[in-house]
């Protein structure tokens, strides 16, 4: 078999909408939370692989999951992780958590309806939110924001990237009845350009999420530790630009990714804001909904 390595896409924690163990971080849990990154990464990037079948990608996520768990030693993703939550004294669950979703993506090419993309992102995001909270020692209390938050994430990724997963994969995240509900049909993905039926259904979708997102608001006044609180509000402040940015444009067309520059500035306001948010002793502010 293969090293699950070689078959990495080369995509690596600088390609991703959202920092990771960026300088915000403590340095004591960098080295951690990138050893989970760099499994989480190889898992995705097999379920995702153009050219193995979906029972070679079964093999090899299983493979990985045996070695996180201590059978084997060859998977070099799963070996690293495995020591360093170790050292930790950590268990393996959000990592194996992970691993449902990315058997998911290689099983299930359609969503019925949002709960069934919700039921995915508990297992494909969620965790990562909840293993970040777990290394900075923080309550399981905050895990609800925390749950909206990833979810939030990944419904946003899955807007961003529908007509490349559609074209490549032949996964799509957008609930049929989402779909039907704009009398817009699946292969309208494959379009250069989205027809208003299909506008129609992602700006709802968006919509949704920002919603979704709104929850999440209540995260960085909920933990403790004063770096991840800015991490936390930095992500926010990424979250909430591009779902601006999908209730408005087309995915299919138009960019709907955060150049570098703003980036930059997004990061930097979100460490000033929520600087000032703790200084003062002020909660989040929670924007309603669209059309409340």
């Amino acid at each position: 078999m293969t090293s699950a390595s070689d078959l990495r896409s080369g995509k690596t924690d600088r390609d991703e909408n959202f920092p990771v163990a960026s300088w915000i971080i403590h340095p004591r849990h960098r080295a951690l939370i990138l050893s989970f990154y760099n499994f989480v990464r190889t898992a995705d990037d097999i379920a995702d692989h153009a050219s193995l079948g979906a029972d070679e990608k079964l093999r090899y996520l299983d493979v990985l999951e045996a070695e996180l768990l201590g059978k084997g030693d060859t998977q070099k993703e799963a070996v690293s992780l495995r020591q360093a939550l170790a050292e930790r004294s950590m268990a393996p669950r959000h990592a194996l958590d992970v691993l449902v979703a990315f058997r998911m993506d290689v099983t299930k090419l359609r969503y019925e309806n949002w709960d069934e993309v919700i039921h995915y992102c508990r297992y494909s995001a969620m965790p990562v939110g909840r293993f970040m909270l777990d290394v900075h020692g923080e309550s399981t209390a905050t895990w609800a924001a925390s749950d909206a938050l990833c979810a939030g994430l990944q419904i946003n990724n899955h807007l961003q990237d529908c007509g490349k997963d559609y074209k490549n994969l032949n996964r799509v995240y957008l609930p049929r009845d989402a779909l039907a509900a704009s009398a817009a049909t699946v292969e309208m993905l494959g379009e250069a350009k989205s027809q208003p039926a299909l506008l129609q259904c992602l700006h709802a979708l968006a919509a949704r999420t920002e919603t979704l997102l709104n929850e999440s608001k209540s995260l960085n006044a909920e933990v403790k530790d004063f770096r991840l609180g800015l991490d936390i509000a930095v992500i926010q402040a990424f979250a909430d630009k591009i779902v601006g940015m999908l209730k408005v444009r087309d995915p299919l067309s138009e960019r709907v990714h955060l150049s570098p520059l703003e980036l930059l500035g997004y990061t930097f306001g979100g460490v000033a804001g929520e600087i000032i948010r703790r200084a003062m002793g002020r909660r989040p502010l929670t924007r309603p909904a669209a059309g409340a």
